[in-house]
């Protein structure tokens, strides 16, 4: 027993003394064969490194000096850049601004001592569309016409805005006071004409002409032509008719004379002596309806005379 026991005593002194020894060593440094192992980026990784940094301090710099010249070329400020200026009215342009893609804005008008020209190298169209997106007006200027879609077309006076001039699908209205045609063949018309009153400019006469067809005027309470102050004239080339269906032709003057009329001769040998110093005529119709002048005499001389009325 007392042995063993002191076998049991050596043994845990012996642990003990072995522990000891071993903690002590561990708290002591090592300098016997000590590795060492260096914290960082070393060789090829930190030439890579500061490569990049490099790169992206050039393109910083390259950036923010192009900043800087887009901001002086395009004439950028505080109320806004180049000839484009953001007010309280609305977006201001000077000068000549040209716009590559649709531009949607609400209202345009120029300065008030300075006119709005809008310019293209082809044409100007200006559309107007419904709340459905459908086009419902156009007004395309071009190189060769100007050309306007609408269903109706209207000039204004500026003063009181009077309608001057009208066009829809069924008429045409002109509200001018006075319509002055100045081309050298005056107005042309298809079709019928109404009008109330046709007059001349002061000191210019009034000429109806159709040259290659026939000038009618109808009305149906009568046409009336009268000269105040001159003469009226009818000329033609061929014959001229005067027809009253259900009237009277009345002819009221003081003198009337019908010229160039064919003079038939008296055969009476009592008047044939005085035939040069005749002076008075008898007008005779014939049957046809044609007048000729008869040498008066005693009695009627038109059937004496009535030679002229079969070669007629």
């Amino acid at each position: 027993m007392d042995r063993s026991t002191n076998l049991d005593i050596e043994e845990l002194k012996m642990t003990r003394e072995q522990y000891i020894l071993a903690t002590q060593q561990n708290n002591l440094p090592r300098t016997e064969n000590a590795q060492l192992y260096p914290v960082g980026i070393y060789g090829w990784r930190k030439r890579c490194l500061y490569f990049f940094v490099l790169l992206l301090l050039v393109t910083m710099i390259v950036n923010l000096a192009m900043t800087i010249w887009i901001l002086k070329v395009m004439n950028f400020t505080v109320d806004g850049m180049g000839n484009l200026r953001v007010t309280k009215k609305g977006i201001r342009l000077e000068g000549i601004s040209e716009f590559l893609l649709p531009l949607y804005v609400k209202e345009i008008h120029s300065r008030k001592d300075s006119p709005l020209v809008l310019q293209s190298d082809r044409n100007v169209t200006v559309n107007a569309r419904n709340h459905m997106g459908q086009l419902t007006g156009q007004l395309t200027v071009g190189a060769d016409a100007v050309e306007a879609q609408c269903k109706r077309f209207e000039v204004r006076a500026s003063e009181d805005g009077r309608v001057l001039f009208s066009a829809d699908e069924d008429e045409i209205t002109i509200g001018a006071e006075k319509l002055k045609v100045t081309g050298t063949e005056g107005a042309v018309f298809g079709h019928s004409v109404e009008t109330p009153h046709v007059r001349a400019e002061p000191s210019q006469d009034l000429r109806l002409e159709s040259p290659t067809r026939s000038l009618i005027m109808e009305a149906p309470r009568g046409v009336q032509v009268s000269a105040a102050a001159g003469d009226f004239k009818a000329t033609c080339r061929k014959e001229l008719h005067l027809q009253s269906t259900e009237g009277e032709i009345f002819l009221n003057a003081d003198t009337i004379r019908l010229g160039n009329l064919p003079t038939g001769s008296y055969s009476s040998s009592s008047t044939s002596s005085s035939s040069s110093r005749q002076t008075v005529y008898e007008l005779c119709v014939c049957p046809s309806g044609k007048l000729y002048l008869s040498p008066a005499g005693v009695g009627s001389t038109c059937q004496s005379s009535s030679n002229i009325c079969l070669w007629s």
